[in-house]
Parts: structure tokens; sequence; C-alpha cells
């Protein structure tokens, strides 16, 4: 998850991780940084970038738990963000827990 996670950093099409129905124009976005951190039995994921379509944190998230649980291989992240095929992306992981922690302008 930790080599997995910098793969996300920088500017993307993030098409492969957003929801169906997304009524956004571009699905393009820059993630700042990205962070994988274990805390005793959980495992936080941070993310900063310059704004999130829908659903695509909980889809990042739901790729990294896969890439842990090797389901997904830690270099197949690059070839799914260059395909923008949302069925090689892992599962939308459900709300709970997920924190919007701070907004800049």
């Amino acid at each position: 998850m930790q080599e997995a996670i910098k793969y996300f950093i920088g500017e993307h099409d993030f098409k492969a991780f957003k929801a169906s129905g997304t009524s956004s124009k571009s699905s393009v976005r820059i993630i700042y940084d990205a962070k994988v951190i274990q805390n005793e039995d959980r495992i936080n994921i941070e993310l900063t970038g310059n704004g999130f379509l829908y659903n695509m944190v909980r889809i990042i998230s739901g790729t990294l738990v896969d890439v842990g649980l090797n389901k997904i291989d830690v270099n197949d992240i690059p070839k799914i963000i260059e395909t923008k095929d949302r069925k090689l992306a892992g599962k939308t992981l459900p709300a709970h827990g997920l924190f919007l922690v701070n907004v800049n302008y």
C-alpha cells in the first residue's frame, strides 16, 4: 500500500476512480500528497489535492486495500490510471470513517 499510493501523486485523469453518473466535466485532478499510515490496528489514508470526484477517495482507498490484500498488484496502479477503466480499480469503500479534515482556498 505504501508503494502503491505514490502512483496517485501528481496530475492524472482519475476517470477510473469516479462513480458512474458523476457530472464533472473533467476527471483530471492533482494529488499533491498521499500517505498510508498504520496506527495500531487502523490504517489511515490521507490524500491532499485540488479537488476530488464523487467517490474518488473511497475508490482509491478500496484499490489500496486490494493491493494490501494482494488482489491488485502494485505495478497495475499506473495501468489503471492510464486506461481509465473503472472495472480495474478496487471496490468503493463505505463512507464510514471518511473525514474531510481541511479545505484551503
